[in-house]
């Protein structure tokens, strides 16, 4: 058995943020997975914004839950790395919330994160959000709690407390969700460098800060995040974002001129690619069934 395959998604997680703050970039496909974990990341994140983004749709809760499962379910057959997968609102109540936990769990995620938007949900870091109480959302983490297989399964609980409460609300929503079974703190769209101090020294647990760009936050190294007592820091659509804009650049440039061999060299090549895939691996064994076929055949079996 592999080496990153003996413990349980989620206990490789919880050992990779126990001492450090970590990076986790966004995987759009299991390819951008396979890349990570080459680039040896420590675990990865699923976000549904990239999601709801690559299937054509604004990030307000329209994707169903087997839509993510069916993801998870791509991206951990293609990387060992630990899968933080964002579940949005929980796709419903505690019932939901259960049944949601369950599924991802059992499609090879480390951990899953239940923000306390109210449907339809909005960017974290647009205006306008609306947010369930705090005890429903209590109810949600307990539910996520008692479903999970894997005690090491983590919850990440997400609150948007900031944008609408204010910040005593946000820290006081933390402390009751972690009173309710949450192994992880996502508090998002902190406005600045102080504010994720100051909500580090009111929350005396795992933290975990959202680096998305064009946001409400400023964007911190993992450094200063580690410094600043974080454990975890989401790269959620950098990746998307920076494989659009290179998609937009090759349109305009067939458009242009006709070709694409004036971008040749901002390309993977056909080699990289196969490598990635582990195509030489595939033709092998695809020789060695056919030679074996082959030969039964030669022997009049």
């Amino acid at each position: 058995m592999p080496e990153g395959r003996r413990t349980s998604p989620g206990a490789r997680l919880r050992a990779a943020y126990s001492e450090r703050c970590i990076a986790m970039p966004g995987v759009f496909n299991a390819l951008v997975a396979s890349m990570a974990e080459r680039a040896r990341f420590e675990g990865i994140y699923l976000s549904g914004a990239v999601l709801s983004a690559a299937s054509g749709l604004p990030d307000v809760g329209l994707l169903s839950m087997s839509e993510f499962v069916e993801q998870v379910r791509v991206v951990t057959a293609a990387s060992s790395l630990p899968l933080l997968v964002d579940a949005d609102t929980g796709f419903g109540g505690p019932m939901n919330v259960e049944r949601t936990v369950r599924e991802i769990e059992r499609a090879g995620a480390a951990a899953i994160q239940i923000e306390d938007q109210e449907l339809p949900k909005r960017c974290g870091h647009l205006s306008g959000k609306s947010l369930v109480s705090a005890g429903e959302m209590e109810q949600k983490i307990r539910a996520a709690v008692s479903a999970r297989l894997d005690p090491e399964f983590v919850i990440v609980a997400r609150t948007d407390a900031r944008g609408v409460e204010g910040f005593e609300a946000a820290v006081g929503r933390a402390h009751r969700y972690l009173e309710a079974g949450a192994d992880v703190i996502f508090p998002e769209a902190l406005p600045s460098r102080e504010e994720f101090a100051d909500f580090r020294r009111a929350i005396e647990a795992p933290l975990l800060a959202n680096m998305t760009e064009f946001g409400r936050s400023p964007l911190l190294s993992v450094a200063e995040l580690n410094d600043l007592g974080y454990r975890i820091a989401l790269f959620p659509v950098t990746t998307f974002r920076t494989a659009m804009k290179a998609a937009e650049r090759a349109l305009e440039e067939i458009r242009r001129s006709g070709s694409q061999e004036g971008i040749l060299d901002s390309m993977q090549s056909r080699a990289e690619l196969y490598d990635l895939l582990g195509y030489e691996g595939y033709q092998e064994r695809d020789e060695a069934w056919f030679e074996e076929s082959s030969g039964g055949d030669d022997d009049g079996s």
